[in-house]
């Protein structure tokens, strides 16, 4: 296992000096799962949340988040997103709904948080429009699915795990 890199040489937390890393283009995707009711989906696609359009609303709060997550992780740097996407895939027969998310940067240091952070806010969006509706939802399964760009280079959620 590599060296944590948020600790300086006393143990204590310090944000990682990017000063020397070469800028290259970084993406990563997260995904997460709202488990609801088919009840629920279809009273979502249906546009019938009294709160309003809830994938409108979670992939608009999602991008929000992605921008402000520096802000939200305290070690984490501010980075200009060149892109931030979020799509949604309602499974009715299974009362779910897929969330996954794609943030792009030029920069020094990788996106991968604002990719998480932003699955998590979209998340937490859709609990909050449809919790009168449903308050037993349960969100899970946030995962980043893959990284490219930097030092680290490529990496790819294995399918098995």
């Amino acid at each position: 296992m590599s060296e944590l890199t948020h600790l300086d040489h006393t143990g204590a937390a310090a944000m990682v000096d990017i000063s020397n890393k070469a800028e290259t283009k970084r993406e990563a995707r997260a995904s997460g799962m709202v488990q609801t009711t088919p009840q629920v989906i279809n009273l979502i696609s249906q546009a019938l949340i009294k709160k309003g359009d809830v994938l409108a609303t979670a992939r608009i709060a999602g991008i929000m988040a992605a921008k402000k997550t520096s802000e939200l992780i305290p070690l984490c740097h501010s980075l200009m997103l060149s892109k931030v996407s979020i799509d949604f895939k309602l499974q009715p027969e299974l009362g779910q709904i897929q969330i996954e998310s794609c943030c792009v940067v030029s920069g020094q240091t990788g996106v991968e948080m604002e990719a998480l952070t932003a699955v998590s806010v979209a998340a937490l969006t859709i609990y909050d429009m449809c919790k009168a509706v449903d308050k037993a939802m349960c969100i899970s399964d946030i995962q980043l699915l893959e990284k490219t760009g930097g030092k680290s280079g490529h990496y790819l959620l294995a399918a098995d795990k």
